[in-house]
């Protein structure tokens, strides 16, 4: 069968820890400042659908995070009032109609990388989710440490509609773990809309907050962040991960060896000696 293109080599990122330096991305917006990353998704006349080529920069963007020393957390979100409106229709759906059976899974395991970045990445992840949020915008929105929606928000998972399995990028593994197994039967089964009330109260979003007030909201959580012990986080983000996969025993184990690695740090040194001096910390990240 004929096939269509899928980008091959990763997006040429700087080798060095500063990450920023030179790099700009071709498929999203970028912003650092105080080492906060905030990725917005910028094709708002389609509601920011994703490409076979944003797809691998995204991914290829947080594989590199974990070698970066100038970010410490990131927010994702959207332009134009919308986060996510999945893959695109015309430049993704269509020609996976077109595709054999290595072609289709090199795709399917490649947006399902771009997950496995985001997990294996040390920052916390923010998403910051207005308006419509569907398909792979859900999974990553699912993918994200933390999670706050506008009123106007509405989540879909809904590769049911499209003759497809939920199981897509993870979201049998992760979706359960947020928000419990029924729950996330029926939103896989069905494809229904998840809105930013029922959101909140079922624990996939952490907060709602009025539109004016999200990005500025979700970035400020991430500057605090980013101004804590980011070593300590990003272990935490480890753990939490991890110790999905663990047994009991095995997991009081893990983070026995884990803490101990954070007490060797500088920054619980630091924690300690401000605390004698009756003094706010200031962490470093090592």
């Amino acid at each position: 069968m004929s096939q269509c293109h899928l980008p091959g080599q990763p997006h040429q990122l700087p080798r060095h820890n500063n990450l920023m330096s030179g790099y700009r991305p071709e498929h999203f917006l970028l912003q650092v400042e105080g080492g906060v990353a905030t990725i917005r998704l910028n094709r708002p006349e389609r509601k920011n659908p994703l490409s076979f080529e944003s797809y691998a920069e995204l991914r290829d963007f947080f594989r590199a995070l974990s070698y970066a020393t100038d970010i410490h957390a990131v927010v994702i979100s959207g332009e134009g009032g919308n986060f996510c409106s999945g893959g695109d229709v015309h430049e993704i759906i269509g020609p996976l109609t077109q595709l054999d059976m290595p072609g289709l899974l090199a795709f399917t395991r490649m947006t399902g990388d771009l997950v496995k970045a985001m997990r294996a990445c040390p920052q916390p992840i923010i998403a910051a989710i207005d308006g419509v949020c569907a398909g792979a915008g859900a999974i990553l929105a699912m993918a994200s440490d933390l999670r706050y929606g506008s009123p106007r928000s509405k989540t879909y998972f809904l590769f049911n509609k499209v003759g497809l399995a939920g199981c897509d990028m993870g979201a049998c593994a992760l979706l359960p773990r947020i928000i419990g197994q029924g729950r996330a039967g029926e939103l896989l089964f069905t494809g229904r809309g998840l809105g930013a009330d029922e959101a909140e109260r079922w624990g996939f979003y952490n907060r709602v907050i009025e539109v004016e007030a999200l990005l500025s909201q979700a970035q400020a959580m991430a500057a605090q962040l980013a101004q804590g012990p980011t070593f300590a986080n990003g272990i935490t983000k480890k753990m939490l991960h991890q110790e999905w996969n663990m047994g009991v025993d095995e997991a009081i184990e893990a983070e026995a060896q884990a803490q101990a690695i954070c007490m060797a740090t500088n920054d619980f040194h630091r924690a300690y000696h401000a605390f004698v001096a009756k003094q706010t910390p200031v962490f470093e990240g090592n």
